[in-house]
């Protein structure tokens, strides 16, 4: 018999896997053949291969199920065949977890169990071998564990210094995990563990003292009481609920002989009259009988008066609970009621004698003064929304007046009925239903007819409430109005047209018979009518076509809105026919597409002017319809190259075409040559001012040259000699600049130089810088020309002298400060 040892467990020795293998032989050397079987009834763990003998795993091992395997291997060279037994033994593996016994797990415990006794045996098992199948227990830790449990025999105790109390806790859940020794699985050490709850139930014993229910505890003595009389039942419950013992009271202390308790049902009661109390309170000290002052209550006993009095409203008349008042609507705000006499008292006394007014109604019409009552108050009523108070809302007001004990038990009230007749006044303006008014009414509709009816309201009552209307305005004066029902009607005579004034406003005016009034605004709109056909401004029209452009005509349609005014066009006959084509909207004729030169139309007429008729239909869009005709001529012409005769050509029929382009090139060419005199102007105004402060006059370093004067009759003066002028000068007034040096001309008669241009305002100083006319020689010229006797006359250098002294203080006076 052969012996195998195989691991169980899936994961170990899973399915297919090659486990062992088969060797045998046969002597005469035939090849050999293998196989296996199992018993009847049992499961093929195994499969053999014929020829190699590799035995394979077929089925999942679990050793806790089958430890061992029986099969038969045979062997065979085709003739004999051996049989041999074999036995499998399967090894354990640690993949069982640890399992509990008895579950689930409920322990009944008493409240007073000693800390640290036993309660309950805890019980697990694993049904792996070795290690692996040992059991050990402990508890998940939590905060307020009272619990331990002994890791081996799973004993739980109650830890120690800890106690149960069923009044704080009756039940408690206790998670213990039951853990296995570990072992190998797949090659790998593993720890495998097993959680289950304990509920531990505590039974309550008799530990807890009385206590008592609803405290504290009042009660009162009246005046009417009378010995026996019940004051107040106290009540106590065991504090151990599920066996409670019978209560039993006693009034310990406080009770002076005047107050009983029934022991049985905790009663007190009274054992005299009222008046032989000698104290306003007692104070009563009851108990159970035989448990601690734990369980001490205290009754406090009240002897008061008797609330025997309900607060009681009176009139001017004695007691009464209606009040009637007459007044007119919207009273003063603030003001006092003071038709209304009203007091109201309460014949007890103390806290019994104190109640609250209250005036239920309409929300914030009216306030009761005074709110808070003691004994007795006049009562005031005073208005606190005027708006409120309308007789157009309310013909009359009822108000409830409460009157309401504040600190007795009893509550006691009183109820008064305020009724409040409101008389009208004439508070209310007349109120339009609409702030304006739309109407429509066709043109040409005859005199007095209907345009609309307004509406407004009074809500004051009788004459005050009856309406008035009447008009004005710019645009009410075609129209009037009835006066009581508001219907607006035109006037008799009035025609409305739309094409002269199709829209109308004005106010209508609702009055009521004290003059207080409304206004509401009316827009009438007067729809157009289509009365007015279409119309050419001639019958005969004369217009120019080239070909290629085409030539407009237009109808004037003065209804005043569309489609009413809108035209159609449309050729009614031609000469000749099937030549032309219109636009039915713009009027434009032209000529058929295949028309494009002289020669097309010299081949359809052999006239020479080429001037063709067609009458022109022009018709509305209103209903109904209205047309016109007009004959056009239409003389046919090509375009001209040039486009001055072009526009000639096509200015042909239009004049004052021609006539506006002209005269729009003349006032373009007038604007420019304004613009260039008004550019030159002050370009020359500023060319002959001093700009700087000081005009300092700088010599050329070549060109220079200068100038002596003869002091005038014969006085000397050498101040002009510092003076030098620049040549340009000399541009303007010198004719010979050809010679450098040449010989000046013969003296002639003094010339006046020629007055500056005045181009300034005559208030504006001329600043121009002084210059010098006339022909002048130089300083060595002069020399030498007295020297000939040919020198410049001296009336003419006293003349030159003056005009330059006079520039020269012109110019400083403008430049110094």
């Amino acid at each position: 018999m052969l012996g195998l040892h195989l691991r169980s467990g899936v994961i170990l020795i899973s399915t297919g896997t090659h486990v062992y293998t088969l060797n045998g032989s046969d002597p005469e050397g035939e090849p050999v053949t293998f196989g296996m079987t199992f018993d009847k009834g049992s499961r093929d763990y195994f499969s053999v291969e014929p020829k190699s003998g590799n035995m394979t795993l077929i089925q999942t091992l679990d050793r806790e199920v089958q430890d061992e395997i029986v099969a038969f291997v045979t062997i065979t060279d085709g003739r004999n065949k051996v049989v041999e037994n074999v036995r499998v033994f399967i090894t354990d593996a640690n993949d069982e977890k640890p399992e509990f016994l008895n579950l689930p797990f409920v322990v009944d415990v008493p409240e007073d169990a000693a800390s640290g006794s036993s309660i309950y045996r805890v019980q697990a098992i694993d049904r792996d071998l070795g290690s692996g199948g040992s059991v050990t227990y402990y508890l998940q830790s939590t905060p307020s564990t009272k619990f331990t449990i002994d890791g081996h025999s799973g004993v739980l105790r109650i830890r120690a210094g800890e106690s149960l109390d069923y009044e704080l806790s009756r039940t408690h859940f206790v998670t213990v995990v039951a853990k296995d020794g570990g072992g190998k699985y797949h090659e790998k050490y593993q720890v495998m563990t097993s959680t289950a709850i304990i509920t531990i139930n505590v039974l309550d014993t008799q530990d807890s003292p009385p206590l008592f229910v609803g405290t504290p505890y009042f009660g009162y003595v009246y005046e009417v009481s009378v010995p026996g009389s019940e004051i107040f039942t106290v009540f106590a419950k065991d504090g151990d609920q599920n066996n409670p013992n019978a209560m039993h009271y006693s009034i310990l202390s406080g009770s002076d002989g005047f107050f009983i308790i029934n022991s049985s049902s905790g009663c007190i009661s009274l054992t005299s009259f009222p008046v032989q109390l000698k104290n306003e309170l007692y104070e009563l000290k009851v108990g159970p009988d035989g448990f601690s002052d734990y369980s001490i209550t205290t009754v406090t006993i009240r002897v008061v008066d008797l609330n025997n009095h309900p607060p009681t409203f009176y009139g001017e008349n004695g007691q009464q609970n209606r009040f009637e008042l007459t007044m007119y609507e919207h009273p003063p705000e603030g003001e006092i009621l003071r038709g209304l006499k009203i007091t109201v008292n309460d014949s007890d006394q103390g806290a019994n004698a104190k109640f609250r007014l209250l005036l239920v109604g309409p929300s914030r019409v009216l306030r009761v003064v005074p709110q808070t009552v003691l004994n007795e108050a006049q009562v005031t009523i005073i208005v606190e929304n005027s708006s409120a108070i309308d007789y157009e809302k309310y013909q009359f007001l009822t108000f409830k007046l409460l009157a309401v004990e504040i600190d007795t038990p009893e509550r006691f009230s009183a109820t008064a009925d305020i009724v409040i007749d409101l008389l009208d006044t004439n508070d209310n303006v007349p109120k339009f239903s609409s702030e304006f008014y739309i109407a429509r009414i066709p043109e040409n509709s005859p005199g007095g007819s209907n345009v609309v009816s307004v509406t407004a309201t009074d809500p004051d009552s009788g004459l005050w409430g009856e309406v008035k209307y009447s008009i004005y305005g710019s645009g009410a004066d075609l129209f009037l109005i009835h006066p009581t029902s508001g219907i607006i009607y035109t006037q008799p005579w009035a025609s409305l047209d739309a094409e002269v004034k199709s829209k109308y406003n004005f106010y209508v005016k609702a009055e009521d018979t004290e003059g207080k009034y409304n206004l509401a605004e009316v827009f009438v709109t007067v729809l157009d009518q289509n009365d007015h056909p279409p119309e050419f401004n001639q019958n005969f029209l004369e217009k120019t076509m080239i070909i290629g452009a085409p030539v407009k005509i237009e109808a004037v349609d003065e209804d005043a809105e569309e489609p009413n005014n809108l035209i159609e066009y449309s050729i009614m006959k031609a000469d000749p026919d099937n030549i032309f084509d219109i636009n039915t909207s713009t009027g434009e004729i032209k000529l058929k597409p295949y028309i494009r030169s002289m020669e097309i139309v010299q081949n359809i007429t052999k006239q020479k002017d080429c001037r063709w008729s067609v009458v022109v239909q022009a018709r509305d869009r209103g209903s109904p319809s209205f047309s016109t005709t007009a004959v056009v001529k239409i003389h046919i012409t090509e375009a001209v190259s040039r486009p001055m005769a072009a526009f000639l050509m096509q200015s042909r029929d239009n004049p004052m075409k021609a006539l506006g382009l002209t005269v729009s090139i003349i006032t373009v060419i007038v604007l420019v040559t304004v613009m260039i005199s008004t550019i030159m102007y002050f370009r020359n105004t500023k060319s002959n001012r001093i700009t700087p402060a000081r005009r300092i006059i700088r010599r050329r370093p070549k060109e220079q040259r200068s100038w002596t004067f003869r002091p005038r009759f014969g006085q000397s003066d050498q101040s002009f000699g510092k003076f030098f002028i620049d040549d340009d000068s000399s541009d303007n007034h010198n004719t010979n600049n050809s010679s450098p040096r040449a010989k000046p001309p013969a003296p002639s008669a003094p010339v006046l130089p020629p007055p500056p241009p005045v181009h300034s305002r005559p208030s504006e100083r001329l600043r121009s810088v002084p210059t010098v006319s006339g022909s002048l020689a130089s300083r060595n010229t002069s020399r030498s020309s007295n020297k000939d006797g040919s020198g410049i006359s001296s009336a003419l250098v006293s003349e030159l002298k003056m005009r330059i002294e006079q520039k020269i203080n012109e110019a400083n006076q403008g430049y110094y400060y």
